[in-house]
C-alpha cells in the first residue's frame, strides 16, 4: 500500500480525487429524481424499453431519458470494440470459473469504510435474505458483460449497465432526500464516482500490481484488450475518463489515491453489520445436499480472497472486521483447489491455442450462462418504501 503523505502533496491528485468524491451520475441522477412523479417501476420499464428498442420507442419519452440513453451511446475516441470484444472474451474465464467462488469476499470489501458503506446501510439491501439478492446481482452483471457482444448498443451488458447507472442513482435520490443519517456537509455525495471505481477496476488495478513487481511498465496486447474491456465497461457505468487511466502507474495511482483520500473510519453497526449479513447470506437457489456443499466451499474461498486481498493476510485484522477464516475452511480449500485452480489454468492454456480456442470460448459461454441461470433475474432497483436500515 503506497504512502498517504506524498499523495496528499500531489495537488493534481488531491483535486481530482475530490472532484470525483462530488460526482453523482450526470445524467442518471436527473432521470432517477423523476421518481418524484413516476413509480421506480414505470422508470425502470422506461431504461430496459430504451435499451432494447431504442429511446424512440418509448411513448413520452422524458427528456431527462434521452439524455441518459444519448450519453451511454455516444462512444468515446479511444473505444476500440474489436478490443474490447477481445478482453470480454479472455475475461469469459474468470467470470465462468472463478469469480464465482471470490464475488462475495471482493463484495464485503466495499464494506470496511463507514463513509462507502453507508448506503447500503441506509437502504437495508443488505440486511437479511435481501443480502443474497444483492451479491448475485453483482456477479450476474460482471458475468452478463463478458458474453459475447454484450457491451454492443443493444447487448445485455449494455442494459445491465444502464441499470446499475440507475440503481446508484436511485439511492442517492433517497439517500439525499429521503435520509436523515445522510449529512451532506461530512459526507458529501452518496455513491459518487470514485466509490464506483474499485469495482470495475479491481481486476485492473490487481493486474497493474503484478506488472509493476515484475518489473514491467507495459501492458501486453493481451492485457490491454482487458484493460480496454474493463475501461468500456466502466464508461458504460458512468465514470469519467479521468478515473480510467490507460497505464498501470496510472491505474495503480488513482486506486491509491482514492484510498488516501477516504475519510477513515469502521463502524461496527454500519460496516460490522453489513459484513456479517453478507457472509451469512445463502447464494443457492436449491437446498440439496450439493447445494449447501457448494455454498460452504464458496464463503471458504471468499473468505480467504477477503483476508488475503484486503486484509494483507492478517487474520486477526479480518477477524476485527467480522470475517473469521478456520480450519474447516482451510480443509474445503485444500480439498477442492487442485479441482478449481486446475481447471482455470487447463482452459486458459487452450485458449492461447487457435485451433482450440473457439471451442474452449463455446463451452465458458455456455458455463456463465449457466452461471447467470443460478444468480437469479436481478432487478437492478432501489425503491425506499422497501428500505429497512440496519440498526445504527
Amino acid at each position: 500500500m503506497a504512502q498517504r503523505a506524498p499523495i496528499l502533496t500531489d495537488e493534481r491528485v488531491v483535486e481530482l480525487i475530490s472532484t470525483a468524491t462530488m460526482l453523482g451520475g450526470t445524467v442518471a441522477d436527473p432521470f432517477a429524481a423523476l421518481m418524484a412523479r413516476h413509480s421506480v417501476t414505470s422508470l425502470v420499464g422506461m431504461v430496459r424499453q430504451a435499451c432494447r428498442e431504442g429511446v424512440e420507442a418509448v411513448p413520452d419519452a422524458p427528456p431527462e431519458l434521452v439524455a441518459f440513453i444519448a450519453a451511454m451511446e455516444a462512444a468515446p475516441q479511444w473505444l476500440d470494440m474489436e478490443l474490447v470484444h477481445k478482453g470480454a472474451r479472455q475475461a469469459r474465464v474468470d467470470a465462468a470459473l472463478l469469480s464465482p467462488f471470490i464475488t462475495r469476499g471482493a463484495f464485503i470489501a466495499t464494506f470496511t469504510n463507514t463513509y462507502a458503506a453507508l448506503p447500503m446501510a441506509l437502504t437495508g439491501a443488505l440486511s437479511g435474505r435481501r443480502a443474497a439478492r444483492r451479491v448475485n446481482e453483482t456477479a450476474n452483471f460482471f458475468a452478463v458483460t463478458t458474453l459475447p457482444g454484450a457491451l454492443d448498443r443493444y447487448g445485455p451488458g449494455f442494459e445491465a449497465a444502464a441499470m446499475v447507472r440507475l440503481m446508484h442513482s436511485m439511492v442517492r435520490y433517497n439517500a439525499l432526500e429521503r435520509s436523515d443519517r445522510w449529512d451532506p456537509e461530512i459526507y458529501r455525495v452518496p455513491v459518487p464516482q470514485v466509490d464506483q471505481m474499485p469495482a470495475g477496476m479491481i481486476g485492473l488495478y490487481l493486474l497493474a500490481i503484478r506488472i509493476r513487481r515484475a518489473g514491467r511498465t507495459e501492458f501486453t496486447r493481451s492485457e490491454r484488450a482487458l484493460v480496454e474491456f474493463a475501461r468500456y465497461r466502466c464508461f458504460l457505468l458512468g465514470l469519467p475518463e479521468e478515473l480510467l487511466p490507460t497505464t498501470a502507474e496510472g491505474i495503480i495511482a488513482v486506486f491509491h489515491a482514492r484510498a488516501a483520500l477516504l475519510r477513515d473510519g469502521f463502524d461496527d453497526a454500519t460496516c460490522g453489520g453489513l459484513i456479517r449479513s453478507t457472509m451469512a447470506a445463502y447464494l443457492r437457489a436449491g437446498e440439496s445436499r450439493f447445494d449447501r456443499i457448494a455454498d460452504s466451499v464458496e464463503k471458504s474461498y471468499s473468505t480467504a480472497g477477503f483476508v488475503l486481498a484486503f486484509c494483507h493476510g492478517n487474520r486477526h485484522v479480518a477477524r476485527r472486521m467480522g470475517v473469521s477464516i478456520g480450519v474447516l475452511d482451510l480443509v474445503r480449500i485444500a480439498l477442492t483447489a487442485p479441482f478449481i485452480i486446475g481447471r482455470v489454468l487447463a482452459v486458459t492454456g487452450a485458449n492461447r491455442i487457435p485451433m482450440l480456442r473457439p471451442a474452449v470460448d463455446r463451452y465458458l459461454t455456455r458455463l456463465v450462462k449457466r452461471r447467470l441461470a443460478a444468480y437469479g433475474n436481478p432487478e437492478f432497483v432501489s425503491d425506499a418504501k422497501t428500505y429497512t436500515p440496519i440498526a445504527h
